[in-house]
């Protein structure tokens, strides 16, 4: 299958892409309904399409999509993965494997980040006993330039605005004042919720089931828009044992793998995916890594994600101002370039094939 066969077009056809193979490599297939519809009336789904292992005591998780727009790019290495199976059925590992796609299908389908209600899912996975309340103090200063109150023109001047900000602050306390998570301006970029959203709500509930009885998991949750051009870190925001992080850096090779830092490509932030993740299972080893792939510079794909979010909430001309900020959003995560395409499908297919390999069944760590 070549590449322009892996990038859908849209969320419905990765969808019924992904579906389709799953069911060509008898995986089992669930589908979970947000309660919402897309633009012709079909229930927007989560899917997840399972193959239970030779050996379950190790299992791989491949998610997308977290960050709806990113969607295009997870989904294509799920499909491209799922096709070189398909192709060469010897060689499906052994482990149980969960493909969870379209992790938020409403962003996925209407090209948000976001989910239906502003939240950003990766700053909404709190941890127990923490308050969906505040933001850093930082985040206010710039609210005016973040989230305007208007509708977008043609005159933004947004970059000069964000390289004097950069020039007066730095651009480590502007990423860590902005980009954080907060949970006081529900319009505004990053906005964690008031509650869980129906993305967290779907895997609390179902997620164990998923993953069956695996002692070990290891999680691939493949995202864009961070670091330089086709290029990519797998972030760990979840503290561990050295002797862990030894485990995967053999596995992935230590220059691949970044603690969130503000210096870095990351960045730490409130309400992510990871911690949540090991919160749910503390009695097994659950290894959580964003493969995070680099697309445009972080003035860029900030000005794309700002100018997205102020046509969604101000413009009055919805159709023409939402259609064009969408399709910049949409090339903003993932490019349509074949060198970049080809590249990241190459490194992910590479990095899915070493946690298989790395997850050998004799080993204890």
């Amino acid at each position: 299958m070549q590449n322009r066969a892996l990038f859908s077009d849209n969320y419905r056809q990765a969808r019924e892409r992904f579906r389709n193979l799953a069911r060509q490599l008898n995986w089992v297939l669930e589908a979970h309904a947000i309660g919402l519809s897309d633009s012709e009336g079909e229930p927007l789904t989560i899917d997840v399409a399972i193959k239970p292992g030779t050996n379950n005591s190790r299992a791989l998780v491949v998610s997308s999509g977290l960050h709806g727009i990113e969607g295009f790019f997870g989904s294509a290495v799920q499909l491209a993965l799922m096709n070189d199976w398909k192709e060469n059925p010897a060689s499906v590992p052994g482990q149980r494997l969960v493909f969870i796609h379209g992790l938020n299908p409403y962003g996925f389908h209407f090209l948000r980040r976001f989910d239906s209600e502003s939240i950003d899912p990766n700053r909404n996975f709190l941890l127990e006993g923490e308050s969906f309340a505040g933001s850093p103090p930082g985040y206010k200063i710039f609210d005016g330039m973040l989230n305007p109150k208007r509708p977008p023109s043609r005159f933004e001047f947004f970059t000069l605005r964000a390289l004097l900000m950069i020039a007066r602050h730095g651009l480590p306390a502007l990423k860590e004042a902005i980009v954080t998570g907060q949970y006081e301006f529900p319009k505004g970029l990053f906005f964690g919720g008031a509650r869980p959203c129906i993305t967290q709500q779907i895997l609390k509930a179902k997620l164990a089931d998923w993953i069956g009885e695996s002692s070990e998991i290891m999680h691939l949750d493949f995202h864009t828009g961070l670091g330089p051009w086709s290029t990519y870190k797998l972030l760990l925001d979840v503290s561990m044992p050295p002797s862990q992080v030894s485990y995967l850096n053999e596995i992935f090779g230590a220059p691949n793998i970044e603690v969130s830092r503000a210096s870095g490509v990351s960045y730490k932030t409130r309400g992510g995916f990871g911690p949540w993740l090991a919160s749910q299972f503390p009695d097994r080893r659950y290894f959580y890594l964003c493969a995070e792939f680099g697309t445009y510079g972080p003035i860029r794909v900030l000005g794309a994600l700002r100018a997205e979010n102020q046509a969604h909430h101000w413009s009055r001309d919805t159709g023409k101002s939402q259609d064009r900020t969408k399709r910049v959003l949409q090339d903003t995560f993932c490019p349509n370039s074949p060198q970049w395409r080809a590249q990241v499908l190459r490194d992910s297919r590479a990095l899915v094939n070493r946690a298989i390999d790395g997850q050998d069944f004799t080993k204890t760590h």
